[in-house]
């Protein structure tokens, strides 16, 4: 299934490390053999949506969900500190780990 991603805009980092103007990033992916590891209810697996979104404090905050589904989880490893690359490419390395499964987590900077 081909990458989908919504609602991506980049105007570049902002006084408190979030990247100014940025809304969530939102992909919908089926998760790899093993799924995806949530806070909440542990490994999720099949059609998920991920989105990807700057937090007040200088973070990115990671949530998934089945989808369709309205409750959302923490993808483990959210909050995870701004990344140096911008929102965009780290939602993109978010969404890889999900793809490739294996109780995928927030990748490490």
């Amino acid at each position: 299934m081909p990458l989908m991603t919504t609602n991506q805009q980049n105007d570049g980092p902002g006084q408190d490390g979030s990247e100014a103007g940025s809304v969530p990033l939102t992909s919908h992916v089926k998760a790899g053999p093993g799924g995806a590891m949530t806070d909440e209810v542990g490994v999720i697996t099949g059609d998920v949506s991920v989105t990807t979104e700057p937090g007040p404090d200088g973070t990115v905050q990671v949530r998934i969900q089945y989808t369709g589904a309205e409750e959302s989880y923490t993808l483990t490893g959210s909050p995870a500190p701004f990344p140096p690359g911008g929102l965009a490419a780290f939602h993109e390395r978010v969404v890889d780990a999900v793809k490739a499964g294996g109780a995928a987590e927030v990748p490490h900077l």
